[in-house]
């Protein structure tokens, strides 16, 4: 077989590795792309659990991970949202069951795991793997984030990736559904961050793709589901209360409640030192059962259940105007009704965040509003109606259409390293 003919049979593999799903995508021999499917289904959970079983250390990934970790979570560890920590230069190493493990590790160890199935897939692929256009984090180093990634594909037995922007990936997709030209906004939310490429396609075959304008920032549905819990669940456990020293009113430290922001920072709080602060501050607090209650919850390892509630009322306002937020550990009880008008009016920062992005995207395009002929929107958080909404009212709700929530990265990923195979 000649090199030209071998090169045209490549085959092309996507990898979507998110902060909280991903996703292997594949091209297909009539030039469509298709997600690769394992046992569990398409998506992967981006997690891995570690624990010891019969004094040997164990670990496990996706759906696996967090059976295993609801079995036992006292004794378990729970790794998530990996992808997070990319751009964060003082993350350098964890040490899980006495073992420390680097970052690139972590992420490598989950990489073997979601790619195991496909092996035979990979075998010579042009593998094109996706990034945000900004990685979580105020002080977010993006080039540092992309030379982990890369490192952490080599770890896992992929030293020849290529590496291109999600939205840039997901307008791929969309594009192939396209019969002229036009100019398209591409609107990619995850779990950490939302990101906006502007791009001009031509129709094949072939299609020719330009690329106009990128935009990106650290906010998206984790964020989302961080609002529930600060207007929900934190003033039941304490946010907002005083507790008293020599007898002079000061407030319960906020900083405890930031750590709902990330969900994987609250098992850090299962530090001895944090728990006897909190036990400390509640023997002389306003509300002490409230903090007890906060102890229990770090303590016990509920942050995972806690999630799922949460996500569950966020996911069931897409769908209705109101829904009940329930959520039990012990004798600590929820059952709080939210109305969506209430969850819009907490989560209006964020959107503006998303919204000063968007026209952040179309400002580096040189263009406006009325130039951009479609607008294409994916991401579980782009179900939030108040997300469309951003977009419909920008844009006009005939130029904006959804799809793909979770798949469209991985296969546009796929359509990417077929172009040039």
């Amino acid at each position: 077989m000649s090199a030209t003919s071998h090169a045209a049979t490549r085959p092309a593999i996507g990898i979507d590795f998110g902060t909280t799903n991903s996703v292997v995508a594949r091209l297909r021999p009539d030039g469509n792309a298709e997600t690769l499917a394992r046992d569990t289904g398409e998506v992967m959970r981006s997690v891995l659990c570690f624990w010891t079983a019969s004094g040997k250390p164990r670990h496990a990934a996706g759906a696996a991970a967090i059976e295993a970790y609801l079995e036992d979570p006292l004794e378990a560890r729970l790794i998530m949202s990996m992808k997070s920590y990319l751009a964060q230069r003082s993350f350098t190493e964890t040490r899980i069951l006495g073992r420390a493990f680097t970052l690139e590790a972590l992420v490598a160890l989950f990489l073997r795991e979601l790619l195991a199935p496909f092996r035979a897939d990979l075998e010579d692929a042009r593998i094109v793997v996706g990034r945000p256009v900004r990685f979580v984090g105020d002080a977010a180093d993006h080039a540092l984030a992309e030379q982990r990634l890369r490192a952490a594909f080599a770890a896992a037995g992929l030293p020849r990736v290529e590496v291109a922007l999600e939205p840039a990936a997901a307008g791929h997709r969309f594009a192939a559904t396209l019969d002229r030209a036009a100019t398209v906004l591409v609107a990619d939310f995850g779990g950490g961050t939302s990101d906006f490429s502007v791009l001009r396609f031509q129709p094949g075959p072939p299609r020719a793709v330009e690329p106009l304008g990128h935009a990106g920032v650290g906010t998206a549905g984790d964020a989302f589901d961080y609002r529930i819990i600060d207007r929900v669940v934190s003033p039941r456990l304490g946010k907002g209360d005083s507790y008293r020293v020599m007898g002079k009113p000061l407030p319960v430290p906020p900083a405890w409640f930031a750590s709902f922001a990330r969900w994987h920072l609250l098992s850090l709080m299962r530090a001895p030192r944090t728990l006897r602060d909190i036990a400390e501050v509640a023997r002389t607090a306003e509300h002490p059962e409230r903090l007890h209650h906060l102890r229990l919850l770090i303590e016990e390892e509920t942050g995972y259940a806690l999630y799922r509630a949460v996500s569950a009322a966020k996911a069931a306002l897409s769908e209705a105007e109101d829904t009940v937020l329930d959520f039990a550990h012990g004798d600590f009880a929820i059952s709080a009704p939210i109305r969506r008008a209430e969850f819009e009016a907490w989560i209006a920062p964020d959107l503006a965040r998303i919204g000063t992005a968007v026209d952040a995207a179309l400002a580096d395009a040189a263009l406006h509003a009325a130039e951009v002929d479609r607008v294409f929107l994916t991401g579980g958080t782009s179900l939030v109606p108040a997300v469309r909404r951003l977009f419909e009212d920008r844009f006009g709700a005939e130029r904006v259409t959804a799809g793909g929530a979770f798949v469209s990265v991985a296969e546009g990923l796929a359509l990417l390293a077929g172009e040039t195979r």
